[in-house]
């Protein structure tokens, strides 16, 4: 069931929250780092945070477990919801973590993570 706008609203704000305080919590006890450290520090926090933040609308999108089984690529018979499972993608922004619906065939012994 996809959240409301405001509900995804709320779980990023929390997220770009907890990176800002992570930030300046580190920049006070660094004491003063030169500015390569500083980059290193922020462009760290900022891929993690991309990366999150894809995880979350991704892990929304109601195309992660369609509502009719998919057929089998292979051989063309109804796959078998098999429930929520993890996976990991490799974005432009990095790898990230999603569970989204899996489907298995028994015929081909195939298995599918829509979207693909």
């Amino acid at each position: 069931m996809r959240r409301t706008e405001a509900q995804i609203k709320a779980e990023l704000m929390a997220e770009a929250q907890a990176a800002i305080e992570e930030l300046v919590s580190w920049e006070r006890q660094a004491g003063t780092p030169d500015l390569t450290t500083l980059e290193d520090k922020v462009l760290a926090i900022r891929q993690r945070l991309g990366q999150r933040l894809l995880e979350v609308l991704i892990e929304d999108q109601e195309a992660r477990q369609p509502v009719a089984a998919p057929r089998c690529a292979t051989c063309g018979a109804a796959m078998r919801y098999k429930g929520q499972k993890g996976t990991t993608l490799e974005s432009r922004l990095g790898g990230i973590t999603i569970d989204r619906g899996y489907y298995y065939c028994a015929d081909c012994e195939s298995g599918l993570f829509p979207p693909e």
